[in-house]
């Protein structure tokens, strides 16, 4: 028999915006994932707040260095305030991303067969992954010879000038960010520049169109970023990011200007597990798209991962393997995105998790 419901082909997948536009009574069983775990029903949860401020003024970074270093070894996420980057410029990146989803499909850039840059729905791995209910723009903007010709040197010359503006402010924050959690940990700060400086930098715009069945589909599925430290922005106020904290789903309210700033699985491979990195997932709501910013800081393609040498003894044995960050970054994209399942694999055996 016939089915009266609409039928999706595989062209749809090319773009979950245009496929929320159109009439959708039953959603496509490549985006079902049953079983979500359920949100703590609570205001929204506040994130710990670091002040940029307070780390450069004289008495009060120590006090302030020492709330960065409990926040990352306990949650591993918090939200930067005074961070000096222009509010102006900051309202002016939101508008031109807004302006971008605004664009038809076909003038954005769709990623290329086995490559993960580009414009359309995150790739899937492997193909009995379910898919998530975002469109999203992917792109590595450093070292700048990695850059792809054909992804941000042809975004419209607004959002381009924009965003380049907005990417040299996140590195200045990222890299002072660094320096200081080097302080805190007692590691050579020399060591942790020359591993990060001019390092692998990705941004990832997002884009998650209205669901009619919501509680049916994920805008991103529960996971911890594979990055050194990632630094995230709310553009159009929509919430749906959620932490998972001590089993439980917490949603969160996003400050005004400030960044979400979350600890990645290689600082706590850096930190030998003293650093946590966050499990985080987003969900999405049937009246309202929401619309995110994402930078990713990561080491030199040539550095090696694992955990910093003045760290371990025989009372704080290694509990991670080493390995270069070009074979980590390929063998993560040949891995299932699953909480902080990649990371596990990244532990030696025996290795038993440290506790402060």
């Amino acid at each position: 028999m016939a089915s009266s419901q609409p039928v999706m082909n595989d062209k749809s997948l090319l773009s979950v915006q245009e496929l929320a536009k159109e009439p959708m009574f039953t959603i496509p069983q490549r985006y079902v994932q049953a079983h979500q775990e359920p949100t703590v029903l609570s205001d929204a949860f506040s994130l710990p707040i670091v002040d940029m401020k307070n780390l450069s003024v004289g008495g009060a970074k120590d006090l302030e260095l020492e709330n960065l270093h409990s926040i990352c070894k306990t949650l591993g996420i918090f939200q930067v305030v005074n961070h000096g980057v222009s509010s102006l410029l900051v309202e002016k990146l939101k508008h031109e991303i807004e302006e971008f989803y605004k664009l038809p499909v076909k003038e954005k850039y769709k990623v290329k067969p086995g490559d993960v840059e580009g414009y359309g729905p995150t790739m899937i791995r492997p193909e009995d992954e379910k898919a998530h209910w975002v469109d999203r723009l992917y792109m590595i903007t450093n070292p700048i010879h990695r850059r792809k010709p054909h992804l941000l040197p042809e975004l419209p010359v607004s959002l381009r000038d924009t965003l380049e503006s907005y990417l040299s402010e996140l590195q200045k924050i990222a890299m002072t960010l660094f320096g200081l959690m080097a302080d805190a940990l007692k590691i050579d700060k020399e060591e942790i520049k020359e591993m990060f400086i001019d390092g692998m930098q990705s941004v990832r715009m997002n884009y998650y169109p209205p669901c009619p069945q919501p509680e049916q589909v994920m805008g991103f599925t529960p996971h911890s970023d594979v990055t050194g430290i990632t630094i995230l922005l709310e553009i159009n106020g929509v919430a749906g990011f959620q932490i998972k904290k001590d089993g439980f789903w917490f949603p969160v309210k996003f400050l005004p200007d400030a960044f979400v700033v979350n600890v990645g699985d290689i600082l706590e491979i850096l930190s030998n597990g003293m650093y946590k990195s966050i499990e985080h997932r987003v969900l999405v709501n049937a009246a309202k798209e929401r619309i995110s910013i994402a930078m990713f800081f990561n080491p030199k393609f040539e550095a090696e991962i694992g955990p910093a040498n003045i760290l371990i003894n025989p009372q704080n044995p290694p509990l991670f393997k080493k390995i270069t960050m070009e074979n980590y970054f390929k063998d993560f994209l040949s891995h299932k995105l699953d909480g902080k399942s990649y990371l596990e694999q990244m532990k030696l055996k025996n290795s038993k998790s440290h506790t402060i």
